[in-house]
């Protein structure tokens, strides 16, 4: 693997975080539509307006804003060869948020582990899981969610 594709691949992850904060689903479905996603128990099998749906029916939205008021931190990532044309990496992700009363804080924590395949010289995801870390790192999620979080459902 070159530095170029160690880039093109750090800034897919970092176009979800972006993406998922400004609560542009229908961006997010294009990214991902070459990948499964893997969340919640639940697997969306390349399917950018069922990951769109998903999205908007789980998050809730703040009108002032047009957004989750979240921010994704994605650090300590590793990223490794996976075969010719293919890539996996794992990185860890907290999410932030601040709401009308509900002061700024960490409100999950979990980690993603991603496949990556290159198609026509650019990578693109192949595969997104998204494992909140044994439930054990979960803060007040009651201003993020529209359904309650219920880490033995997943």
């Amino acid at each position: 693997m070159q530095f170029d594709d160690y880039l093109q691949i750090r800034n897919l992850i970092s176009t979800y975080a972006h993406l998922m904060d400004q609560a542009r689903y229908a961006e997010v479905g294009q990214l991902l539509a070459h990948a499964d996603l893997h969340s919640g128990g639940v697997v969306h099998r390349s399917n950018p307006a069922s990951v769109t749906a998903t999205l908007d029916r789980w998050h809730k939205l703040y009108e002032d804003t047009g957004t989750l008021r979240t921010r994704h931190v994605t650090t300590n990532l590793i990223l490794e060869d996976d075969g010719p044309n293919a890539a996996k990496s794992q990185a860890y992700v907290v999410v932030f948020q601040a709401a009308p009363g509900f002061p700024l804080q960490p409100i999950i924590a979990g980690t993603w582990l991603d496949r990556f395949e290159k198609v026509a010289g650019r990578w693109r995801f192949k595969e997104r899981r998204e494992e909140p870390d044994k439930f054990e790192l979960v803060g007040d999620l009651s201003h993020h969610l529209v359904v309650p979080f219920d880490p033995k459902a997943s």
